[in-house]
C-alpha cells in the first residue's frame, strides 16, 4: 500500500512539473522595456531647444509605442464628404498614392525619423440640425469604418478614429467605438470645436473640453490596453483656440496612452505659427501635432502652405502630421 501510494505521488508530482513546463506563462516571452535612453534623446531632439519641452511629469511609455519613435502623417476626412478632407475626397487607390507620396516627402525632410502613414475618420459628424436624437451629431454606420480599416491594410496605415460629439458627450460617444479601439492598430481623436457645452447650434460658435474630459479618455483607453493587452495609443486632440482645450495643466498622463495636442487651424504662415506658439507649444503637455490644409492654407493669395522644414523647426517638432 506504501509503495502504491509513494507510485501515486511520484506520477503526481511528475504530471505537475510537466504541466508547469508547457504553460504559456513560461514559454511566452515578456516584451523588452523602450529603451529610455534612446527615448529621452528623441524627445530632447523633439523639444527643438525650448527648454519647457519635454515634459517632466510624463512617464515613460510602455513597449509598442508609436512616439517619438516614428512621426505619424495623416490624411484626414469623412467617406461621405469630399469637402471633409482628403481622406473621402479621392477613390481608395489614389487616396493610398497621394499619402505614400506625403509620406516620402516627410522622410526626406527628416532621414533621422520613420514616417507611419495614417488615415484620420471622422466616424462621428457635428451637425446644423438636431436630428432623431437631439444629438446635433451623425454617427456613421460601422459599415463605413470597416472600409475604412481595409483601406489602410494595403499600406499598413494606423487608422484614427475621430468624433465631433455636437450636443452629446465624449463620455456616451467614446464606449460605442470600443469594438474597434481594442483593435491594435486603431487609435483616437477629439475635436474640441464641436463640443457645445453651451448649447450653440455646431459651426456657430467654437466648442470646447475640459481637462475631466480628456482624462476621463485617457483613463478609458489606459483600461482598454490593458484589458486586451494592446501596445499603447495615440490620443488626439484638436486646438486653435485657448478656450478649446481648458485647465491644460490637470492632464493626467499614462504610459499607455500617447498625448497629442494637434494645432489645427488654417490660414497663412504667420498665422499658423503664432497659433501653435500660443496655444500648443505655450501649453505644454506630451507631444504635438500639426495640421495642413490643402484648401483653407492657400484660400486667399498670396496664401500657402508651410513646408515640412519650416514645421519641423517649430519648438516642439511635431510628430503628428495631418492633411485636410
Amino acid at each position: 500500500m506504501k509503495n502504491i501510494f509513494c507510485t501515486l505521488l511520484l506520477l503526481i508530482a511528475f504530471k505537475a512539473s510537466s504541466f508547469a513546463q508547457t504553460t504559456p506563462q513560461d514559454t511566452t516571452a515578456k516584451p523588452a522595456a523602450i529603451d529610455t535612453a534612446k527615448y529621452d534623446s528623441l524627445m530632447n531632439r523633439m523639444a527643438n531647444g525650448d527648454k519647457r519641452w519635454p515634459v517632466k511629469k510624463a512617464p515613460y511609455p510602455l513597449p509598442g509605442a508609436i512616439l517619438p519613435f516614428n512621426r505619424i502623417v495623416a490624411y484626414y476626412g469623412n467617406m461621405y464628404s469630399k469637402n471633409m478632407g482628403a481622406l473621402g475626397q479621392y477613390e481608395p487607390v489614389e487616396m493610398r498614392r497621394r499619402l505614400m507620396a506625403e509620406v516620402k516627402v516627410w522622410e526626406a525632410a527628416d532621414t533621422l525619423t520613420p514616417v507611419v502613414p495614417a488615415l484620420h475618420y471622422i466616424c462621428v459628424t457635428a451637425q446644423a440640425d438636431a436630428g432623431a436624437g437631439g444629438r446635433y451629431n451623425l454617427r456613421m454606420p460601422f459599415s463605413q469604418i470597416d472600409k475604412v480599416i481595409e483601406m489602410a491594410k494595403p499600406i499598413n496605415a494606423l487608422v484614427f478614429l475621430d468624433i465631433q460629439v455636437g450636443y452629446s458627450t465624449v463620455q456616451t460617444e467614446l464606449p460605442l467605438l470600443e469594438k474597434y479601439l481594442k483593435m491594435p492598430n486603431v487609435h483616437f481623436g477629439i475635436d474640441p470645436e464641436f463640443s457645445m457645452k453651451e448649447g450653440s447650434v455646431p459651426g456657430k460658435r467654437i466648442g470646447t473640453f475640459d481637462a475631466t474630459d480628456i482624462n476621463y479618455v485617457t483613463d478609458y483607453l489606459s483600461k482598454l490596453c490593458i484589458k486586451y493587452n494592446l501596445p499603447p495609443k495615440v490620443f488626439v486632440v484638436h486646438r486653435f483656440t485657448k478656450r478649446m482645450v481648458t485647465n491644460y495643466q490637470d492632464i493626467k498622463l499614462r504610459n499607455n496612452v500617447q498625448f497629442v495636442m494637434d494645432m489645427d487651424g488654417w490660414g497663412p504662415p504667420e498665422l499658423k505659427r503664432g497659433t501653435y506658439k500660443y496655444f500648443v507649444q505655450g501649453e505644454p503637455v506630451q507631444f504635438t501635432g500639426f495640421k495642413l490644409f490643402y484648401k483653407n492654407d492657400i484660400k486667399n493669395a498670396p496664401n500657402r502652405m508651410l513646408t515640412p522644414k519650416e514645421v519641423l523647426s517649430l519648438k516642439p517638432m511635431p510628430v503628428y502630421i495631418q492633411y485636410q
